[in-house]
């Protein structure tokens, strides 16, 4: 993980501060990048930062006992990844892992529960994002428990392209099949199909996205609900 002491910009939430607010965070953040696959935190872990991603995506997974996994949401730049250390939690109940390489600005604890207490704009958008992840989590338990693989990984890859400025997704099947809870064989037969229609391309652990209508049409009701929910509060 590497630092760079560039002014933050690209991420939804420092966006919509007031600059009295926005200032004041300022000497406090810092910009760290992570590389595809690298683990941020694990579950039951204490967690010294919040992170606000700019143009890194990043899972949160919950651990089987036995290895497995499956991911409850996702966080890019319309957020942050560390709600737990506002909400009263000391550890965070759930792995977090890098979906999509990219950077982040990061807070120490101590001066985000600090601002938080100030209540304002900070702590208002800070509860409103909280409340659109717990939409996506929920959404994400009924699209895993009634929908088909193909339905979610349309799902998955339309929230993904929306947090990044590129149709140009690098990820592996072996990690998509973590991220979904299935079987890879299950990622590498729906994926397929979306290839044969024309959707999308997928060469080597790269996806091109080539027709975003055509997967708008194709997914399940579930990525209108978590986009709509994220649209109506983050304003």
């Amino acid at each position: 993980m590497s630092r760079t002491s560039l002014e933050p910009v690209g991420n939804r939430l420092l966006a919509m501060l007031p600059r009295v607010e926005y200032e004041r965070l300022l000497p406090h953040l810092e910009r760290v990048s992570f590389a595809l696959g690298e683990v941020i935190y694990e579950s039951g872990g204490q967690q010294s930062y919040i992170y606000f991603p700019t143009t890194v995506i990043i899972s949160l997974l919950y651990l089987m006992e036995n290895g497995s996994s499956a991911e409850m949401g996702v966080a890019g730049n319309e957020g942050l990844v560390g709600v737990a250390l506002f909400m009263g939690g000391e550890t965070v109940p759930n792995r977090a892992v890098v979906q999509s390489a990219g950077d982040a600005f990061r807070m120490k604890t101590k001066v985000l529960q600090e601002e938080f207490a100030r209540g304002g704009t900070f702590q208002r958008s800070l509860l409103r994002y909280t409340q659109a992840l717990m939409t996506q989590m929920s959404q994400t338990a009924v699209c895993n428990r009634l929908h088909t693989v193909e339905q979610q990984l349309c799902r998955w890859l339309l929230l993904s392209r929306d947090r990044l400025d590129t149709d140009e997704l690098v990820m592996t099947q072996e990690l998509i099949a973590n991220m979904l809870g299935v079987r890879r064989e299950g990622v590498t037969h729906a994926a397929g199909r979306l290839q044969e229609n024309g959707l999308i391309s997928y060469v080597r652990g790269h996806i091109t996205i080539l027709d975003r209508g055509g997967l708008e049409a194709a997914v399940c009701e579930c990525y209108g609900v978590v986009k709509d929910e994220y649209d109506r509060l983050l304003v």
